[in-house]
């Protein structure tokens, strides 16, 4: 940065000195830049190089533990009072997050600011939800586990700079914390292929806004057109990348999960949301909350889905699966263009309010089957099962739940991407490709932390702890995406999942959610289908 001086700089030196800062952020990108710009150029208090330094270690994100993902053993009676708290604590990590891009100059002038102003806040705020989260399963007889109190407390990172590594390489995530390879589920068991390291920190947000998040044409910086990601780091051209591929995919689409045990299959075409069924709300985890999920979800097959319907509701709904045999809900969150688009939801919460911003893109292809276990026979999915799969706040949580594959069209048995969003080469198109849990508890369709009840397989197709194979969902989405550009450690025109924005729209963070509306005739169907080596649709 040169050496220290008082002497008012030149335009050309201010420029050059935001872009240093803005490097230096590991993806602070343009809010950050012309933030120090405009300070630079108005001598706005007098600012000197060590206060740019300060700067430029400041705070990119808050970490908070995940609560929701603790309570293994919530009462039913207690459930809809703890989902409304969980979504609380959700809306108060936006709040802060929002906060804490807003202030940043605030920031620079006092190094406490951020401790004193809003992390700390936040945790009272966080604590008193978690206590009436207590008294909502207390209320009705359950047990509380009180070190779930100490949750209350979140942490602050730094903006390190970047680090980059081939597929599969373990990197340095916010500030050197590292994340290692290995997708497991809550019971420790391994899912096939190895999970990617984490990410460093991205961009900022400006309270949700688009304030300097764009240039001229569309073009963005480091901190994506919303500022808050993705960044540069975030990406790779699929061609330079050395790897193997995770899943049983061929240029043909999804295959079977095996060649042995039962190998039949069962595909339901529902559409790609041509029809734009979208909303925020996320009835798994944040039944009865608006915006309980804090980014956009693409719907297909059922078209109740939303924080408010009933089983009854989404047993009785349209579909728009082919097989009016299937009800089931099948939705992820939206794709994005990020190229200066200003979408519908521009002004809308879990929308641009919350950095999601730019154009939505829907699904060329939205290819959805069910596949057999490797050991034996796989029995019927209960109606109503609701699984999740992959982890939407990963990049804070860290990957134990991450369950992500990214690749391109003419490259999925070549390479499957986990923390990193694919540049495809021309006439090849993004893919996005999940496998779902395959091992049911027997018993539950849901779980208090919806994860317990199911699990993945082990290498071998077995279940362990007593759990029964059911058909393994699996889902294939795929894009006409322009390849963005990387320059001068920049992104030109990136495409992003949305996130929560406290996890900088990370590629990490991709998930999927389903839950089971299939008519027992037609389960019945898929059961046989599977277990007799055929292949339904």
């Amino acid at each position: 940065m040169g050496r220290n001086t008082r002497k008012r700089r030149s335009s050309m030196a201010t420029k050059a000195i935001a872009a240093s800062a803005a490097l230096a952020l590991g993806g602070g990108g343009l809010i950050w830049a012309n933030f120090y710009a405009s300070a630079h150029e108005s001598n706005n208090n007098g600012w000197s190089q060590n206060q740019t330094k300060a700067a430029a270690a400041q705070v990119a994100t808050i970490s908070c533990p995940d609560v929701g993902q603790k309570l293994t053993n919530v009462p039913q009676n207690a459930r809809q009072g703890v989902a409304t708290e969980l979504a609380n604590l959700d809306k108060q990590i936006t709040e802060a997050y929002a906060r804490l891009a807003s202030t940043r100059q605030a920031q620079a002038n006092d190094s406490g600011f951020v401790q004193n102003a809003i992390v700390g806040p936040l945790k009272e705020k966080r604590a008193a939800t978690i206590d009436r989260i207590r008294i909502d399963i207390q209320r009705v007889g359950g047990q509380f586990n009180t070190t779930l109190s100490q949750l209350a407390a979140c942490t602050t990172q730094t903006a390190a700079p970047q680090t980059n590594a081939g597929a599969g390489g373990g990197q340095q995530q916010n500030g050197g914390q590292q994340q290692n390879g290995g997708q497991q589920n809550n019971g420790g068991q391994q899912q096939g292929g190895q999970q990617q390291g984490g990410q460093n920190n991205g961009g900022q947000q400006n309270g949700g806004q688009q304030n300097g998040g764009q240039q001229q044409g569309g073009q963005t910086g480091n901190g994506g057109q919303g500022g808050n990601g993705p960044v540069a780091a975030d990406f790779v051209d699929i061609t330079k990348v050395q790897g193997s591929a995770q899943l049983g995919v061929g240029a043909n689409g999804l295959k079977a999960n095996g060649n042995s045990g039962s190998r039949g299959s069962f595909t339901t075409k529902c559409g790609t949301n041509a029809n734009k069924n979208h909303n925020t709300d996320n009835v798994i985890v944040a039944p009865g909350v608006a915006n309980g999920a804090h980014h956009l979800h693409d719907y297909v097959g059922n078209q109740s889905n939303d924080a408010f319907a009933s089983d009854q509701e989404l047993a009785a709904a349209q579909t728009t699966c082919q097989n009016q045999g299937d009800k089931s809900s099948y939705f992820w969150p939206v794709l994005r263009l990020q190229n200066g688009t200003q979408d519908f939801d521009q002004n809308n919460d879990g929308g641009g309010k919350e950095g999601n911003v730019g154009k939505i893109l829907q699904a060329s292809q939205a290819q959805i089957k069910f596949v057999g276990n490797k050991k034996g026979n796989v029995v019927a999915m209960p109606t109503a099962l609701r699984i999740i799969t992959g982890d939407a706040k990963a990049f804070v949580n860290g990957n134990a739940n991450a369950n992500v594959n990214w690749s391109c069209t003419g490259f999925e048995n070549k390479v499957q991407l986990h923390d990193k969003y694919p540049i495809c080469p021309q006439g090849s198109q993004v893919v996005r490709t999940t496998a779902f849990q395959s091992c049911w508890d027997g018993q539950n369709i849901d779980s208090a932390n919806h994860r317990t009840h199911v699990a993945f397989a082990a290498a071998d197709g077995s279940c362990a702890n007593g759990f029964k194979a059911i058909p393994q969902l699996q889902v294939r989405l795929v894009y006409n995406v322009p390849a963005p550009k990387l320059q001068n450690g920049t992104v030109v025109n990136p495409y992003a999942v949305d996130t929560f924005p406290e996890n900088l729209h990370k590629p990490i963070t991709d998930h999927n959610d389903f839950i089971n509306f299939f008519s027992q005739n037609t389960m019945n169907q898929m059961v046989n289908c599977i277990n007799t080596g055929k292949k339904c649709q």
